[in-house]
């Protein structure tokens, strides 16, 4: 009897053990505990960006970039990087953000992340790749929340080499005041972070500078904008029109010439294409400045011709370039902090807020801000569309 109480007791030690081993994850299968990577083996950094759908044009220009920026700067810093590539079209929402992140934590070789480039895709995701231990530098994400606030969408693996609609709003709202001394202003949005929050912040500046306002609002898969021209009131001097696809303002554009209205289009940054909207004399605002005009460019811009024939310079792809550059520089400070070998992600994490470039590919010297992950000093562009479509700029 006592012999078989004693076994008994054995057995139910024995499973309160393993069910504490199940309880908690062992040494090598937690995030943090990513196996140590050599410096001198091929390294993986992957690109997370639309790459098909309505904002296709941005990432293909992105990615574009991206692979330059490996092929011109990885070899000058000793690293092999394999350049890995994500297709997160808008329309989808965040699920293909969400399923990315997931791939990428589990390949023990990816160690940064350039992206995601939208911001509802780095909100989703975020917390994914910081619980790993990865660094994800966004050359696009613009939403305040992400850097800025409560609650923040963003963590501290999250970092942005552009800066954040709490500076594109009040900068496309002073510049229809000073510049173009509007009495009115119609402010849209579609039903979705990145419109929300652009208009919010322009509608702020416009009232306090006793500009009228008028917001109206549709979804993002509004293709037919009639309704809203009807609804746009005659002497509307602008009307703000945050999308994140160009054809949309582009249509829009149109359809208020069609109804006689004089009001002219004032796109953000998600509208900044000039193959899809230009549409002449309206506005367009945008983190890059065209880069042709920044000294020190022009063996840079040349060698980017030549791998992309017939593609024409604009303003979403150099940031990529930078966010590279920036990943790549934190990847060679880490590997050198730790004799070539990277005990882990958080190793390449730690090094990315020290990044200094000097001759930065936007002007200046780039570096981070002391008070968040967004880049010092950086600030927005406004370009008016000129009669032959180019963009002209004025601010």
């Amino acid at each position: 009897m006592k012999r078989a109480i004693v076994l008994a007791l054995v057995a139910a030690i024995a499973a309160t053990v393993a069910a504490s081993a199940v309880a908690r994850p062992t040494a090598g299968t937690g995030s943090d505990a990513q196996q140590a990577v050599s410096c001198k083996s091929s390294l993986k950094i992957a690109i997370v960006t639309p790459l098909t759908g309505g904002a296709g044009f941005l990432g293909n220009a992105q990615l574009s970039w991206a692979k330059y920026a490996v092929k011109r700067l990885a070899p000058g810093l000793g690293l092999k990087v394999q350049l890995l590539t994500g297709d997160t079209p808008v329309e989808q929402g965040p699920a293909p953000a969400q399923a990315l992140a997931q791939k990428y934590v589990a390949d023990q070789k990816v160690v940064a992340v350039i992206g995601p480039a939208t911001s509802g895709a780095a909100a989703a995701t975020s917390q994914t790749y910081f619980a790993a231990g990865m660094a994800h530098i966004s050359p696009s994400a613009t939403r305040t929340s992400l850097t800025k606030g409560t609650p923040r969408e963003g963590t501290p693996g999250f970092f942005r080499v552009v800066p954040g609609d709490f500076i594109q709003g009040p900068t496309d709202a002073r510049f229809m005041v000073d510049k173009l001394n509007v009495k009115k202003v119609v402010l849209i949005d579609f039903q979705e972070p990145y419109s929300v929050g652009l208009a919010d912040a322009a509608e702020v500046v416009l009232k306090a500078r006793n500009v009228a306002t008028v917001r109206l609002s549709t979804s993002v898969r509004t293709t037919d904008f009639s309704s809203l021209v009807t609804r746009t009131p005659s002497d509307a001097d602008i009307v703000f029109f945050p999308t994140q696809q160009p054809p949309d303002a582009q249509t829009f554009g149109q359809q208020l010439i069609e109804q006689g209205k004089r009001a002219k289009v004032f796109g953000g940054d998600g509208a900044n294409s000039p193959a899809q909207f230009k549409l002449p004399g309206a506005y367009v605002s945008n983190f890059a400045p065209d880069i042709s005009g920044i000294a020190g460019t022009k063996s840079l811009i040349a060698g980017w011709k030549r791998d992309n024939p017939g593609d024409e310079l604009e303003s979403f792809g150099p940031p990529t370039y930078g966010a590279v550059q920036v990943a790549l520089r934190a990847i060679k400070a880490a590997c050198v902090a730790n004799k070539n070998v990277l005990p882990n992600r958080r190793a390449v994490l730690r090094k990315v807020k020290q990044v200094r470039i000097p001759n930065w590919i936007l002007g200046g010297t780039f570096r981070f801000s002391t008070k968040s992950n967004d880049p010092l000093n950086a600030k927005f562009y406004i370009f008016q569309i000129q009669p032959n479509g180019t963009y002209k700029l004025v601010g």
